[in-house]
């Protein structure tokens, strides 16, 4: 086989491939095979006549045609590899020459992934904010605590902001009443403002037992967007009661005996979480000027692919969420054209910061072994929900191995550039970066391969299957011909 490449542009290249017939061998084998399970020839049982029968009954023609179709694939990968092409998505290929017994030819157009090397990459500096814990902050967080311990208890006085009220509410359009716009019994914080609009306002002062109407925009329903008169009664009024914060509040809410141990314990955890904050910013901006530092062309297919993917993505999410997209623009305060350049924006970074960390990984001569693809699978399938093994086989079986162990690979070059970086707070000092230790679970990782073995036993079969009935068919056939 005979490879000329053409660079049609940093990101684009021709592929130029011949190949002489006595190298389609194997594809033409494969075809007869095919062919003869599908055509019935008198005298051969199916899947047994032989070749030159074969080429009478179908044809030489539509015989060849097949044999291409599947010898050019495997052509293509033999010869990107040869080349050492980083090919993106699928070429477009067009055969140029088709001679029988002579020599077949094609050219394949394909996107790849630039050349470039990443420089500078070490020495990064990037400012995180402080994971200092104040007072004031510990506080909120027991105050939230305290919330959850807290009792409702009857106050006889007017309702205020903050009171929980049980109130019955009808509408009523020019007197007629709405049977469908009508609660009973609802129980409503006064101040959230979570309801109609005029309801808190004419909540406030009211009393246990008391009554008033209001009048409001409808919003939801058959009656939407229209003004009607509400009618609000008040059963009861209730006020949050919190516990004190003593040491009984702290055995009540925790496993602590006093409440400077509770305090103590909420510190350190707030502090536990500001480091991982720090940590997680820290790997976002180092990422953020790497891909600034670099400059290099993206191929337009994939980043349009990478812009249809995300589009899919949220399109998805909101028809889960029962919003539209006009709603969603809405509450973002964006426009059509406005969604599209940040779609846009975002899509070109993700594929330079893939191209980047591909690049710096292969400069680094990085890999991931089973216990780090077992750890990714692992924490993939606790964001999604789903059992780690699950995962695995749906890896294995959606042939998406390679997809995680690339993931993997690049998570591992981020480190390296982290690992580098000069990372302060805002306050000057400079955070420590710890190295997490990936953890190996035995069980996972025996699941991932045993996913993969079985994949491979099942390839191994189909391939021992195809090898004898394909020495049988040349048995029936050299019988065949004897005759």
């Amino acid at each position: 086989m005979k490879t000329d490449v053409e660079e049609l542009s940093p990101t684009r290249v021709k592929l130029t491939i011949e190949v002489p017939f006595e190298e389609l061998e194997h594809a033409f084998d494969v075809t007869y095979k095919s062919l003869a399970k599908q055509v019935r020839i008198k005298g051969f049982r199916p899947g047994k006549a032989p070749a030159r029968l074969i080429d009478r009954y179908v044809g030489r023609g539509a015989v060849i045609s097949e044999a291409v179709n599947h010898a050019v694939p495997e052509l293509y990968n033999e010869a990107i590899q040869k080349e050492e092409i980083f090919a993106l998505g699928q070429p477009d290929v067009e055969v140029t020459k088709l001679e029988d017994n002579d020599e077949l030819a094609f050219t394949a157009e394909v996107d790849i992934r630039p050349k470039f090397e990443v420089k500078d990459y070490k020495g990064i500096e990037v400012t995180v904010d402080s994971a200092t814990v104040t007072d004031e902050q510990v506080d909120e967080q027991i105050g939230t605590l305290r919330e959850r311990f807290s009792t409702l208890v009857g106050a006889d006085r007017p309702v205020e902001d903050g009171d929980h009220l049980s109130i019955d509410l009808v509408a009523a359009i020019d007197g007629e009443k709405l049977e469908d716009v009508a609660v009973s019994g609802y129980s409503y914080e006064v101040g959230t403002n979570t309801m109609l609009e005029g309801l808190d306002e004419t909540l406030r002062g009211m009393e246990s037992g008391g009554e008033a109407t209001f009048k409001t925009t409808l919003v939801g329903g058959e009656h939407e967007g229209k003004e009607a008169d509400v009618t609000v009664t008040v059963h009861s009024v209730k006020v949050k009661e919190l516990p004190e914060l003593d040491d009984e509040f702290a055995q009540l809410a925790s496993e602590f005996d006093t409440i400077d141990e509770l305090r103590d314990d909420v510190r350190k955890r707030m502090a536990d979480v500001r480091r991982m904050q720090q940590l997680s910013a820290a790997r976002d901006k180092a990422l953020e000027k790497l891909i600034e530092s670099v400059e290099i062309p993206l191929p337009d297919a994939v980043v349009d692919e990478e812009i249809n993917r995300r589009r899919q993505s949220l399109e998805q999410q909101l028809a889960q969420s029962g919003l539209t997209k006009e709603a969603y623009l809405e509450s973002q305060e964006k426009t059509e054209e406005e969604f599209e350049e940040e779609l846009k924006t975002g899509a070109n970074s993700a594929v330079k910061a893939g191209f980047i960390l591909d690049q710096l990984a292969l400069q680094e001569d990085l890999s991931a072994d089973q216990g780090e693809l077992s750890q990714y699978v692992f924490e993939q399938a606790q964001r999604m929900g789903v059992s780690p093994d699950q995962l695995a086989q749906h890896l294995v079986e959606s042939n998406q191995i390679r997809v995680a162990f690339t993931e993997v690979v690049r998570g591992k070059a981020m480190d390296v550039v982290l690992a580098g970086a000069k990372v302060t707070d805002e306050d000057g000092n400079v955070v420590e970066q710890e190295i997490v230790e990936a953890t190996d679970d035995q069980a996972l990782a025996e699941a991932v391969k045993a996913a993969a073995a079985a994949s491979a036993e099942v390839t191994e079969a189909d391939k021992a299957e195809e090898t004898a009935e394909a020495a049988e068919a040349d048995e029936d056939a050299d019988k065949a011909d004897s005759k």
